[in-house]
């Protein structure tokens, strides 16, 4: 083929595309293009919609981890300080 040939069909071609691309067949495609996406995108999105939100609950759930380790530290520390504390004498009977 000569070079004549390949330009002469490219020009053709390119009138061709532009009354496909206008017709209704064209504009169908389009909207389909345009509108919701297919179930199996639909279910990409909610996966990694999932997924996003399991690792925010796992930083949650590190975070609830950590506190509980630090209120139980706390926790032991005062309990230390109640039983090892020096014993305190009673009130005397007019002061209670």
């Amino acid at each position: 083929m000569s070079i004549i040939s390949i330009v002469l069909i490219l020009a053709l071609c390119i009138p061709i595309v532009a009354v496909v691309v206008d017709s209704p067949i064209g504009r169908a495609l389009g909207r389909r293009l345009e509108r919701e996406p297919t179930p199996g995108t639909r279910r990409d999105a909610v996966i990694a919609d999932l997924t996003r939100r399991l690792e925010l609950l796992e930083g949650d759930l590190d975070i609830l981890q950590h506190s509980v380790n630090e209120l139980r530290e706390e926790n032991q520390f005062l309990q230390r300080l109640l039983d090892e504390g020096p014993r305190r004498q009673p009130l005397p009977p007019g002061d209670r």
